[in-house]
């Protein structure tokens, strides 16, 4: 059960290895969507992504529990198509400990390359859950290391909480929120997103923004059990997999609604942040506000925190 002393814990603990990235707003995309949007980038953050609190905090938690067990952190393995691997990495340089990262081969070579440069192990599988996980089994196997999952993993979920408590505390005191959103893929952002929300913010309700194109999350969460995407087709390459049990479980307990967009909608609203906030987002990052874009009525006059959550994008594959 995460409570919010846990996420305090995790805000505690990772918040040397991190930074506190600021809020922006902008005036033109305020105007465009009609409502007043104030963002939190995580583009900012350690390894360009908001990845680095979730990762930082499992690793650290693990190296605490085993220094209290008398035992040195051993190495660690986690699966992941780039953000969460570079986070991983970078936690276990911090400990002192080896990084064993299995990386579908189509991930973008940056991320690899960023991978590498925190001193991981990559291991290239085919981009499938199925060859991901099977990839972790035979490294652990074969190294002894500690997995650490992408998302179904409460120290990672605790960790990504933070992002969302930031926000509100600095942006969400004078007058609260009205929606607070976030892309889904594994559900993990997700999840503290809506944690945090409900205990700091109680009155702020909690949107998600989804690829038609990976249109796993949606299903999930209106059948109540973990379901497949029909068809796995969109840029936003960080939003691929599937929700866990216990994603689900908090998203259908803390959610509101979760709304999808095409990729020519995630496209246009990557390009307006480009040009407007001049600042670097991908793909995934996009979605919540392609999402707002979308839905003017649902959003109009509304006071909404999105968190752009990564900015590692390929420059020698922009979509525009």
């Amino acid at each position: 059960m995460i409570t919010l002393d846990t996420i305090q814990e995790a805000h505690d603990r990772i918040r040397p290895y991190i930074h506190r990235t600021p809020v922006l707003t902008n005036q033109t995309i305020n105007q465009r969507a009609g409502a007043d949007i104030y963002f939190k980038p995580e583009n900012f953050q350690k390894i360009g992504a908001f990845k680095a609190r979730g990762g930082v905090n499992a690793v650290l938690q693990l190296a605490a529990d085993e220094l209290q067990n008398g035992r040195s952190i051993g190495p660690v393995i986690t699966h992941s198509s780039g953000n969460h691997a570079q986070a991983i990495a970078y936690a276990a340089r911090q400990v002192g400990t080896k990084a064993y990262i299995v990386m579908p081969r189509t991930a973008p070579q940056v991320k690899k390359e960023a991978v590498r440069g925190y001193g991981a192990e990559v291991i290239e599988c085919e981009p499938t859950l199925e060859a991901r996980e099977t990839g972790v089994q035979e490294v652990m196997a074969r190294t002894g290391a500690t997995l650490i999952h992408p998302f179904d993993d409460d120290r990672v979920i605790a960790g990504q909480a933070t992002a969302a408590k930031e926000l509100i505390e600095d942006a969400g005191q004078d007058k609260p929120f009205d929606i607070m959103m976030a892309p889904v893929g594994g559900g993990g952002l997700l999840s503290g997103m809506a944690l945090a929300t409900h205990y700091l913010s109680p009155t702020t309700i909690v949107i998600a923004g989804e690829p038609e194109g990976a249109a796993d999350a949606i299903q999930s969460f209106q059948s109540g059990r973990v379901e497949k995407a029909p068809y796995i087709n969109t840029i936003a390459d960080g939003l691929l997999t599937t929700l866990s049990e216990r994603t689900l479980g908090y998203i259908r307990q803390h959610v509101t609604d979760i709304l999808t967009v095409s990729d020519p909608e995630i496209i246009a609203a990557m390009r307006l942040v480009w040009e407007r906030m001049k600042i670097i987002i991908e793909p995934s990052c996009a979605v919540p506000l392609a999402v707002v874009l979308k839905h003017p009525d649902r959003f109009a006059g509304k006071k909404v925190g999105i968190i752009l959550t990564g900015g590692n994008v390929d420059l020698g594959k922009l979509p525009f």
